[in-house]
């Protein structure tokens, strides 16, 4: 019986002249309008649009924190799955017979550069500090936070957070993509990937919702990345030239103020937009290759004058530790703490007071010390023995909170940055194979993130374990770390160098991850071409501005990236669903397409 051939009839009706000439009208207009609205809500109601955002994103997490850590645990899963069965590792992205686009340095370089931005500059040293004194282990009370033995711990969940998940959630996207794109001769657009299982309905306006969660995530995730890197631009511009006005410095360490992210995202959206508008073989290219090269001078630097012995030490013992604990770092899902199992989890003498307890005791971002420093009245005065009772009790609701704010951010982030990756991953990747596209494209990004990680973060806290920095690494903010990590390696004249080096590579690394950022919204909203208007570019590169600087503006003072993160979070899950639905929809495209080769296969052999 033969087996009815795939649907590849996709057709996105674009304008064929007037402002939007090649372009998909609906898309455009709905993306717009969400967009928009947000800046508008941001501006004109600031408070009311961060609280709003501040109380959607707890409910979220209430409900679909487990569903975000599970459905990235089975993404990996897929992938291991598919890369290990012949009959879908071994097909070809292609034709029968292509060879691979772009030769194996030239591919492994472009991944390199895609995994080497500015969330790596910004957490290379702040990831590893900060699980260092907080992770699932200090959280339940097993090791002291910022102590030798609480450093294997914080590199698990740092490789967890930047390694094999965070590059699997790429690749389900780029995957989807690049295999309709370049088996099926479909556009390379988001709507295509569902194709197996809505078939004619991504013609309409399903499809159009399908791209409009594309762009929208797209929007959101490169919103957080560029939020975080102006930050960094900021405090290296203030380590270089001392200028007060762009930072605040009434906290207990400086942080950039708002007038200074905002003159920071300006200068960098204006050279985002001149760079978008000069094309991927220009821009993006040229950038591209300054950006290898600074890469591998900051490296080096820390290679020779850090810890190096320490940071390849520890990349060793925490890579077995990571492989170790896989399994429970990809489904150990934690949900919130009801009052209710909370109180009837107390010792007898404690149940009354369960009320003033349970705050402290579910704070994840606290200690056993600091909950009996903040009890006050009956509540204080219960013994030794039942507080740590107490304390016991509220461990899940501590999980929950510490996994809700640092895992479940990163799966989101990553989510939403994967309709970004994944279309680069998926242009570069035409003639490979389904096997060494998952490999090469999980893996080797993946330890080279490890390398970053240790060697940056490692010398930063072997800085602090032999009392170097005095705590002062330890206390900086995050998007400072780094600098303040370069100014008790090196001083003089080195140090203003790598300094000054440092801005400029987190200036290419934010005007790279911008262009390239608005290049892809505009792909998606054209029906899947790479070329795409200017004025469209600039456009979506104003609008990109607007986004991220309403949502700076709105945020509290005392951390302007709030509003940033919730708005990403929530925007995030609706494409984490379209995510699950195109692991199914591959699932589908595999069989069925090894289905119609065996027939093929058998129909020859019979006429022979």
């Amino acid at each position: 019986m033969s087996i009815r051939e795939p649907f590849t009839d996709l057709e996105i009706e674009t304008a064929d002249a007037g402002f939007y000439e090649n372009y998909s009208v609906p898309i455009a207009l709905i993306s717009k309008g969400i967009m928009v609205a947000l800046v508008l809500w941001a501006l004109v109601f600031p408070a009311n649009a961060n609280s709003t955002l501040g109380s959607w994103n707890g409910r979220l997490l209430e409900v679909f924190n487990s569903f975000y850590v599970v459905i990235v645990g089975l993404f990996v899963v897929f992938l291991v799955v598919v890369a290990i069965l012949p009959s879908t590792g071994k097909r070809v992205m292609g034709t029968a017979g292509e060879k691979p686009e772009f030769s194996n340095f030239s591919w492994f370089s472009m991944m390199f550069g895609a995994g080497l931005g500015v969330g790596l500059m910004v957490f290379a040293t702040a990831e590893p500090l900060g699980l260092w004194g907080s992770n699932p282990e200090v959280v339940a009370g097993a090791v002291a936070g910022n102590d030798p033995e609480s450093i294997q711990s914080a590199y698990r969940y740092t490789f967890l957070h930047y390694g094999f998940h965070a590059w699997a959630i790429y690749v389900v996207t780029g995957l989807s993509l690049a295999y309709y794109a370049y088996t099926r001769d479909m556009p390379l657009t988001i709507r295509a990937a569902l194709t197996p299982l809505f078939g004619r309905l991504m013609n309409g306006f399903l499809g159009h919702v399908v791209d409009v969660l594309g762009v929208v995530a797209t929007i959101l995730g490169v919103s957080v990345t560029i939020g975080f890197g102006v930050s960094q631009f900021i405090d290296g511009v203030y380590a270089i030239t001392g200028m007060e006005w762009i930072m605040d410095l009434g906290g207990e360490v400086p942080t950039p103020s708002k007038v200074g992210l905002i003159a920071g995202l300006v200068v960098i959206m204006g050279l985002s937009i001149i760079s978008a508008v000069s094309g991927v073989g220009r821009g993006v290219k040229y950038l591209s290759n300054l950006n290898l090269v600074l890469s591998i001078i900051l490296l080096g630097t820390f290679v020779v004058f850090g810890s190096f012995v320490f940071a390849m030490t520890t990349y060793g013992t925490a890579l077995v530790d990571y492989l170790l604990h896989f399994l429970s770092l990809s489904f150990g899902a934690y949900g919130p703490l009801s009052t209710e199992a909370f109180a009837a989890a107390l010792p007898a003498e404690a149940q009354a007071h369960a009320a003033d307890l349970m705050g402290g005791a579910t704070n994840a971002w606290g200690s056993f010390d600091g909950f009996k420093s903040g009890l006050e009245g009956a509540a204080a005065e219960l013994d030794e023995t039942t507080l740590a009772a107490v304390y016991a009790a509220g461990e899940q609701g501590r999980q929950f909170g510490w996994q809700s704010g640092w895992t479940t951010f990163y799966w989101a982030w990553w989510i939403a940055f994967s309709p970004f990756v994944g279309l680069f991953l998926a242009r570069i990747s035409k003639g490979r194979s389904v096997r060494e596209f998952i490999l090469g494209c999980v893996l080797a990004p993946a330890l080279v993130c490890f390398a970053w990680m240790t060697v940056l973060g490692g010398t930063a806290i072997d800085l602090e374990l032999a009392g170097a920095a005095e705590g002062a690494i330890i206390g900086a903010s995050n998007t400072n770390k780094l600098f303040v990590t370069l100014s008790y390696m090196i001083d003089g004249g080195l140090l203003s160098m790598l300094n000054v080096m440092c801005v400029i590579l987190i200036m290419t690394f934010l005007v790279t991850s911008a262009d390239s950022g608005i290049l892809v919204m505009n792909t998606i909203m054209s029906g899947g071409s790479q070329e795409t208007g200017i004025k469209h570019r600039i456009i979506w590169g104003v609008i990109l501005t607007a986004v991220i600087g309403a949502l700076i503006l709105a945020a509290g003072e005392n951390n302007p990236m709030d509003a940033l993160r919730n708005a990403m979070i929530i925007g995030a899950l609706p494409f984490t669903m379209v995510m699950g639905l195109m692991m199914v929809s591959l699932t589908k495209a595999l069989y069925r397409d090894g289905q119609r080769d065996k027939h093929a296969d058998s129909s020859t052999q019979a006429a022979e």
